[in-house]
């Protein structure tokens, strides 16, 4: 004969691991959840978001500003013009019809190819970063073709909801101090 009180305990056991099954996985699902709203819901992931749009815009400002080919140079300058703004941007337009006619002239092609970069600055508030790039420019003209390494610094501002550059210049090589 069976022992009643044996099978009473296996009746309840089923439904006793049940219910603890279902809280851990409930605990698991509140821990998880909790965890998932605090990520989406940090300053640091917006800050990071941004940086990277920053970088993103810097770098692609950067290589545009070193692309230019004689045969389809107002595609070229219109190009650096909508990656520009500020005292850049008007520079730009100032000088364009000079500049123009000098690279009709010596007849280059120039491609940059950006190698890496970095966001060194951030005012978020501001609209404001500072970018490094480095690049490989490689100049084709009738004579032949050379690479150049290249690194540059360029200021970002915030404008119509996108980053343009605002500035732009050689990254200075080497050490300023010699002893």
């Amino acid at each position: 004969m069976r022992n009643p009180v044996r099978a009473l305990t296996g009746r309840r056991a089923v439904p006793a691991a049940a219910l603890a099954l279902a809280l851990a996985a409930g605990g698991t699902a509140v821990w998880a959840g909790t965890d998932w709203y605090r990520a989406a819901h940090d300053d640091s992931a917006a800050y990071a978001l941004q940086r990277d749009r920053a970088l993103a815009a810097g770098e692609q400002a950067v290589q545009n500003l070193n692309t230019l080919d004689h045969r389809k140079v107002d595609d070229g300058l219109d190009l650096w013009e909508s990656s520009t703004t500020g005292d850049l941007h008007e520079q730009l337009v100032d000088g364009r019809a000079a500049f123009a006619k000098q690279v009709k002239a010596a007849g280059t092609i120039t491609t940059a190819r950006v190698l890496s970069g970095a966001v060194t600055e951030l005012d978020e508030r501001a609209g404001r970063a500072r970018v490094l790039v480095a690049l490989r420019v490689t100049v084709r003209a009738s004579t032949g073709s050379t690479d150049k390494d290249s690194r540059m610094l360029g200021e970002l501002t915030r404008t119509g909801g996108r980053w343009k550059l605002s500035d732009l210049g050689q990254a200075p090589v080497g050490s300023a101090a010699s002893d």
